[in-house]
């Protein structure tokens, strides 16, 4: 379970990381934040950067944690995110600037989503994924 809290200040660490690289067409930072996703998503929130900043820089300034989550959700968002950030990377980098705009564009959608109103639209993604995969017999 993990503290609500840390995601959403994730996600607007991401959305400011993410506009960055729209602005500046910046493929090296884009495969930067893919290395947060991808550490978010395969080896845990806890030891992903901006989990790491939440917990050392942030947490410790706020009240207690009154609202707890499933780790699995957000983790998976991570590897969405993850996809994403690689198509956009590898877009900027290889010269199809376009590729890496949308990529990116759609990845800040999903963070700003996040850190504005609280919707994680990875999580509800894996949420789906969850109640239409079909259940194996026993």
């Amino acid at each position: 379970m993990v503290d609500v809290r840390g995601p959403r200040f994730g996600a607007w660490v991401t959305t400011v990381v993410l506009v960055v690289v729209l602005l500046t067409g910046n493929g090296w930072l884009l495969a930067a934040q893919a290395v947060v996703f991808a550490v978010g998503g395969l080896a845990g929130l806890r030891y992903a950067p901006y989990g790491l900043l939440f917990r050392v820089l942030v947490a410790p300034r706020l009240g207690p944690v009154s609202e707890r989550e499933a780790e699995a959700p957000p983790r998976f968002a991570q590897l969405v995110g993850l996809f994403f950030a690689l198509v956009g990377a590898v877009g900027y980098l290889a010269g199809a600037p376009v590729l890496g705009a949308v990529a990116a564009g759609l990845a800040l959608v999903a963070a700003l989503l996040n850190a504005a109103v609280g919707f994680c639209l990875g999580c509800e993604l894996y949420l789906l994924a969850r109640r239409v995969r079909p259940v194996r017999a026993a």
